[in-house]
């Protein structure tokens, strides 16, 4: 289980690991534990929010620190994949060269465009994010991995290569399951927190999580590593828009 942790860290942040041997075993079951990495991502958002709001730290840098927060301890491995995929869905080429764009190491315009409009959105919405807030979005971290995590074991692949392919290939059926719990109990700390902001919150993701998989299969054939981490920036950000928008109004 350790090993396990350690391959999911190592994978999908740049939180510092110690140096293992990556056994298949081990390998199989890392999937159940990017969550994890999205809990630490959570707790960090909220600590620093707390922290800065008692230093008497301005909104604005306070917005700008948790907007930076979560690339900077992925090493943007999910901006990339939201990044490549914006830049091949503006193509309007065909399938097949959607999924070479996908591979392209190059930056294209779309990808610059799209970026920008992404952080600018994300560090307004945190400027207006109160404090009764921050635990719903802190959750949607957590929210946002496990249905990244779950689509890799249950949606069509568009490529047999690739890291979407190999982490399906490594996951086992029980895999998908325990992700699922995962998803259960998500959804329910959400409810306990409050069923309104909760609740939304929980439709905002699973009706994100609808239109990923919609999108991909018609678009580029099915899922890759790409996609799924668009996804996963995509669900982020309306977790934080819907929590936002809810906080205006109620609030």
């Amino acid at each position: 289980m350790l090993k396990s942790i350690i391959i999911a860290f190592s994978t999908y942040s740049r939180i510092p690991m110690p140096e293992i041997s990556w056994e298949k075993q081990s390998m199989k079951y890392s999937l159940c534990f990017f969550p994890l990495v999205g809990f630490v991502i959570g707790l960090c958002c909220m600590g620093i929010f707390t922290g800065m709001g008692a230093a008497g730290v301005t909104k604005t840098l306070t917005a700008s620190v948790l907007t930076a927060l979560p690339i900077l301890l992925t090493g943007g491995i999910h901006m990339d994949g939201f990044l490549d995929t914006v830049d091949a869905k503006s193509s309007y080429q065909s399938k097949e060269v959607k999924l070479e764009i996908l591979k392209d190491p190059h930056t294209g315009a779309f990808a610059i465009i799209y970026g920008i409009v992404y952080l600018l959105l994300s560090f307004g919405l945190f400027s207006e994010v109160h404090s009764k807030a921050v635990p719903f979005i802190a959750l949607g971290y957590v929210f946002s991995r496990i249905l990244s995590g779950l689509s890799v074991t249950v949606f069509k692949k568009a490529k047999k290569e690739g890291m979407a392919a190999s982490s399906a290939d490594a996951a086992g059926n029980q895999v998908k399951w325990i992700l699922i719990a995962e998803l259960l109990c998500c959804m329910i700390g959400y409810l306990l927190l409050n069923p309104f902001y909760g609740g939304s919150c929980i439709v905002a993701g699973l009706g994100c999580f609808y239109y990923y998989k919609r999108m991909a299969y018609r678009t580029f054939g099915g899922i890759t590593g790409d996609l799924a981490g668009y996804f996963l920036q995509l669900c982020e950000l309306l977790i934080l828009a819907i929590v936002v928008l809810e906080d205006c109004l109620v609030g």
